[in-house]
């Protein structure tokens, strides 16, 4: 799992039909502290989640598939949470 900002949405008028009706989301990585971390991905949304949210990333396939169940799907990231506070101690 990985933790990330959503910084934007995605929109595609020509998608595979897994993605009718899905929200697609960029997010931008980021270190337990919230500093940005490099690097960036697309997910699909599967919680509410917005622009401004830091959010938890399932970024392996079989597990996003199994949460939105939907075998043989074609995605590999997608949004499982919405975080409310990191604690390092």
């Amino acid at each position: 799992m990985k933790l990330a900002r959503v910084v934007g949405t995605v929109v595609s008028t020509i998608k595979h039909p897994f993605f009718e009706n899905k929200k697609l989301l960029l997010c931008d990585f980021v270190t337990p502290e919230g500093a940005e971390a490099g690097g960036y991905t697309i997910a699909v949304d599967a919680v509410g989640a917005g622009v401004g949210d830091l959010v938890l990333l399932l970024d392996e396939g079989t597990s996003a598939r199994q949460i939105l169940g939907v075998e043989g799907a074609p995605v590999r990231t997608i949004v499982a949470g919405i975080v409310d506070e990191v604690y390092v101690p």
